[in-house]
């Protein structure tokens, strides 16, 4: 492992690379971490719904574990996420290596990439192949975004942040590792946890939520309600909680 002083400058040399690629290349690369990560979700659904309601914890563990594999294609094998953007972005944006302007057109256009690739999934993989359509999947797939809509405001937003707190450090222990086991391991744990803990991750719900509009169990207002204060919570998570927190510790002007 790097130690966390280094780590800090691995991340900000990667924020600046984000705002430096393409336009044509931020658009497919986040289309692909909008599916990757929503096609994680759907491994947990297809892994979970069929565990008794009645062992939730079990339930909620055995989906937590696959969901990963998401977020380990995204940065091992390439792909853009806003959560971890608003790590990677916001570290460089602290040291004023990128401007407001770079930071904002970044989330913007990684954001929009993110929602085609999780509603492409929810409506072609979940809804049109039926992976979602049916059974104890549409049971738990319903139940999921039920949840997350009845979420009041505050709850939404404090979920986020205990959300991309823990994406945020995936990513930060992915950066400090030195080969690809370390990288993954350091990747699995932080985002299984906080998906056992069932804290609220903003491009997932593009696909759960969704994924239950196009059943007709839920709206598009549901989601956008919804949408609005989780990614908020994801902000203050990924950009305060670990850029923050740790540009503020391990950088010294």
């Amino acid at each position: 492992m790097f130690s966390p002083a280094e780590i800090v400058d691995i991340s900000i040399d990667n924020g600046i690379k984000k705002i430096q690629k393409p336009l044509t290349a931020k658009l497919i690369l986040g289309f692909i971490g909008g599916a990757m990560i929503s096609l994680g979700y759907l491994a947990y659904i297809r892994v979970a719904a069929s565990i008794p309601a009645d062992l939730a914890s079990v339930q909620a563990l055995v989906g937590a574990s696959v969901f990963p594999i998401g977020l380990i294609v995204i940065l091992l094998a390439g792909g853009e996420l806003i959560t971890g953007n608003m790590m990677a972005v916001g570290i460089a944006f602290f040291d004023k290596k990128v401007s407001f302007k770079e930071l904002f057109i970044n989330w913007v256009t990684i954001t929009l990439a993110n929602i085609v690739g999780a509603l492409f999934v929810a409506y072609f993989f979940g809804y049109v192949v039926g992976l979602t359509h049916s059974g104890v999947y549409l049971e738990m797939l319903v139940s999921l975004a039920h949840h997350k809509i009845e979420a009041s405001w505050v709850q939404a937003v404090i979920s986020g942040i205990g959300c991309n707190w823990f994406v945020g450090l995936a990513l930060w222990l992915c950066y400090g590792a030195k080969d690809g086991a370390g990288k993954i391991l350091g990747i699995w744990f932080p985002v299984m946890i906080f998906v056992a803990i069932g804290f609220q991750h903003s491009v997932a719900n593009c696909f759960v939520i969704p994924g239950a509009i196009f059943e007709g169990h839920a709206t598009w207002m549901d989601f956008l309600k919804n949408f609005v204060f989780v990614y908020l919570g994801n902000i203050i998570g990924g950009s305060i909680f670990v850029s923050g927190f740790y540009h503020a510790s391990y950088k010294h002007h």
